[in-house]
C-alpha cells in the first residue's frame, strides 16, 4: 500500500495515522467487488429471523487511478480474484488445459504491484458517494479496499447478472396467464394474436413475445446490510440479489 496519498489535505492510506486512514476510506469509498455465496438466515438482537444473501468480498486492489484531468471525473479501477497463469518450464512444456491470463493482463496487474492478473476489473467513481458535498479521496496503485468500508445498517445497491434461462415462452418470460386447460382448448401457453390487421398492418415494436430470458445485468437497490464479518470478508445483505452461486456482484453505497 502506497503512503502519502493526499485528499483535501488529509492522508487516505498513509501509514502515519492508520486510524484516520481507515475512517476516510470508510466514509468515501463507495463500493467493492465480490461474489455471491448463497442465502441463509440470521437472527437479530430481538430474535427476528432475517433472510440474507452472503457475499464474499476479498480485499480489492487498486489497479488503475483515473483523475479528473484524464476523464473529467475521479475514479479508481479495482481488481478482484486471481487468474491462473501459464506454467513456467525450462523444457518448454505447455501449460495444462484451461484458460490462462494473457501477458497484457499480467502486465496491467504488475503496475499495481501484483504478481497475478485479477479475475475481474471494475471502475468506481469517487464523486458518486452519498451525502452532500462528499469528500473525494485520492488513492494510489496497489491500495487495498476491504469490507470495512461498509457498516451495519447502511443501504446499498447490488449489481449482478441474473441466471440465464435460454429461449423461453411468454408464460415464463412475462408471466402471461395462458389459455384454458379444458373445453377443447389447444392454445394453453401460446401468445395468441401479436398485431392488428389493416391499420397499422405491422407488429408494434416492443411486443412481448418468446425469446431469450435471463443472463442480464440487474441492480437491486435499497438493500440493508445486516452483518459484516471482517475476518472472513463476508457481507450479509437483507433479501435476495440477482445471480447464481459464485456469480460476480458489485456492492455500492446508496445515498
Amino acid at each position: 500500500m502506497a503512503d502519502g496519498a493526499q485528499s483535501s489535505g488529509h492522508s487516505v492510506t498513509g501509514a502515519n495515522d492508520p486510524a484516520r486512514a481507515v475512517t476516510l476510506i470508510r466514509r468515501n469509498m463507495i463500493g467493492i467487488i465480490g461474489r455471491k455465496i448463497g442465502m441463509t438466515q440470521i437472527f437479530n438482537e430481538v430474535g427476528q429471523q432475517i433472510p440474507v444473501t452472503v457475499i464474499e468480498a476479498e480485499p480489492n486492489r487498486v489497479t488503475k487511478v483515473i483523475t479528473k484531468d484524464m476523464a473529467g471525473f475521479a475514479a479508481v479501477e479495482l481488481g478482484f480474484g486471481q487468474q491462473r497463469t501459464a506454467r513456467e518450464n525450462a523444457k518448454g512444456e505447455r501449460s495444462p488445459k484451461g484458460s490462462r491470463a494473457s501477458l497484457a493482463e499480467l502486465g496491467h496487474g504488475k503496475k499495481a504491484g501484483l504478481d497475478y492478473a485479477p479475475t475481474a476489473l471494475r471502475s468506481f467513481r469517487l464523486d458518486d458517494a452519498p451525502g452532500k458535498n462528499p469528500e473525494t479521496p485520492t488513492y494510489s496503485l496497489g491500495d487495498t479496499i476491504n469490507v470495512g468500508i461498509f457498516a451495519v445498517g447502511e443501504r446499498v445497491k447490488v449489481t449482478g447478472t441474473s441466471k440465464g434461462r435460454g429461449f423461453q415462452g411468454v408464460v415464463k418470460r412475462y408471466g402471461f396467464g395462458g389459455g384454458p386447460n379444458t373445453h377443447g382448448n389447444t392454445k394453453h401457453r401460446r401468445p395468441g394474436s401479436i398485431g392488428p390487421g389493416t391499420d397499422p398492418s405491422r407488429v408494434i415494436k416492443g411486443k412481448k413475445m418468446p425469446g431469450h430470458y435471463g443472463d442480464a445485468q440487474h441492480t437491486q437497490a435499497g438493500l440493508r446490510i445486516e452483518k459484516i464479518d471482517a475476518e472472513r470478508n463476508l457481507i450479509y445483505i437483507r433479501g435476495a440479489i440477482a445471480g447464481s452461486t459464485n456469480g460476480l456482484v458489485i456492492v455500492r453505497k446508496q445515498g
